[in-house]
């Protein structure tokens, strides 16, 4: 062993216990019975660190989220069309003088009565029907538009907690290559190591540091990003994400798509639009028969100090059917084809984002298994092995580096797939409905 070897005995073996503790690639959270695996190796934030909770912002969004609110003030516009639309035309209150001395005896004095329009027998009711399903296609609009908002929410919030872990694991390796680079300087003046070792060391570091600048930079957007969806100041201060647990996908394809089916807020809309425009297609045809209106006076004659009245009925001729009438069953017609094809086209999309998240998640699954259970516990190895060849020299110093980059790259990739998983599970409850209660359970340690 070379004297600086000897020298260099104190802190070997602390860096090395350091590599065993801060490197393990996965520590168990809680009690198994809880089945929460969650990535070590990183640096916690302190206890007066705000921490962010998923469900709180969830709640906060729906609450005041302004595209939530105009979602639900349309339908609630909506419901308000029904009774409107149901409702008789206002009656005509008529007051006038006559005057008739042509013919004998001459006839004058007040006229008083009223007048209403009345449409043919089931006009109302089919307009009615018509206002209650876009009434009902409003609804389901404001449950989509809220899964979709939920959805974004959660992306960003994972998407900021994986910036957060990417930020702990770098400033960790950071230490590590200032550490990495004392230790060659070290070696470099005895002779035992090259300059380049030091040179290359101080890259890394450079490089590092970039990446947290980088990293930084995205973490801020997020945090602008997750405020303009809370209809907070983009500018104001968010917090750090709780720990994100990985949960398996248990519900199979067949049973997503059927939920899609039967659940999903954007499908029922279109189908709602399909009920709409075939009530508008009867009513449209409806016109073709006359609306009634129907007139009643009251007569006084003062010449003979005596009353009458009168009662008109007025029929509303569809003469211009061809123009009017007719171009008005083509246009119901061309809109409930076209609801149809949007139902048809809406529901290919939904099972695609079905088909696509599915796969998402079982992928991330599959490799949250291999990087957890085989690559970085091989590359920790591969580390500790690296650090200590390189100690007495068996080993150099880019080996080294390569063996703490792989590391870390692995580290990242982990907590990656991790995000992506739950990503893909937050689009799956957007397009299925809701939460998908039942499908999910969590991973127990080793499984």
């Amino acid at each position: 062993m070379t004297p600086l070897i000897a020298r260099n005995r104190s802190w070997s073996v602390p860096l090395f216990f350091f590599f065993i503790v801060g490197l393990s690639p996965w520590s168990v959270r809680g009690e198994e019975d809880r089945g929460v695996v969650t990535p070590e190796g990183t640096a916690h934030p302190s206890h007066g660190e705000l921490r962010i909770n998923l469900s709180d912002l969830i709640g906060e969004l729906e609450a005041v989220n302004p595209e939530i609110k105009a979602a639900r003030q349309r339908w609630e516009a909506a419901k308000a069309v029904v009774p409107q639309v149901q409702t008789l035309p206002d009656p005509t209150l008529q007051v006038g003088y006559q005057r008739m001395p042509m013919v004998p005896p001459v006839v004058e004095g007040a006229m008083y009565g009223f007048g209403q329009e009345i449409p043919f027998p089931g006009k109302l009711s089919l307009k009615g029907e018509v206002a209650q399903r876009e009434a009902e296609r409003l609804e389901q609009e404001f449950h989509a538009t809220r899964l979709r908002l939920i959805a974004t929410l959660k992306e960003a919030y994972f998407n900021l907690h994986f910036v957060h872990k990417s930020i702990e694991i770098v400033e960790k390796n950071k230490a590590l290559l200032m550490h990495f680079e004392k230790t060659a300087k070290a070696r470099y003046s005895v002779g035992q190591a090259a300059q380049q070792d030091v040179f290359r060391a101080q890259v890394e570091i450079s490089r590092v540091l970039d990446r947290l600048a980088v990293l930084d930079q995205q973490k801020e957007s997020l945090h602008a990003a997750i405020n303009r969806i809370l209809n907070r100041p983009p500018a104001g201060p968010l917090g750090t994400p709780e720990e994100v647990h990985t949960t398996i996908l248990t519900i199979l394809l067949q049973e997503l798509s059927r939920r899609a089916d039967a659940f999903s807020p954007a499908l029922l809309a279109t189908a709602k639009g399909i009920d709409r425009s075939e009530r508008s297609v009867s009513l449209a045809k409806r016109q073709y028969y006359p609306d009634f209106d129907i007139t009643a006076l009251g007569l006084r004659n003062d010449k003979i100090n005596d009353n009458g009245y009168q009662v008109i009925v007025g029929i509303k001729i569809p003469l211009f059917y061809e123009t009017k009438q007719k171009q008005g069953v083509r246009e119901a017609l061309a809109g409930l084809e076209g609801a149809r094809e949007n139902f048809a086209a809406t529901r290919q999309d939904l099972l695609f984002q079905v088909k696509d998240g599915f796969v998402q998640a079982q992928r991330a699954e599959r490799l949250i298994t291999i990087l957890r259970d085989a690559i970085i516990p091989q590359a920790t190895l591969a580390l500790q092995a690296a650090q200590a060849g390189y100690g007495v020299g068996k080993v150099d110093f880019l080996t080294l580096l390569n063996s703490l980059l792989t590391l870390q790259d692995s580290q990242l990739e982990l907590h990656g797939e991790m995000v992506n998983h739950e990503k893909a599970l937050a689009r799956l409850e957007a397009v299925t409905g809701g939460p998908l209660n039942g499908g999910l359970s969590e991973r127990k340690p080793g499984s």
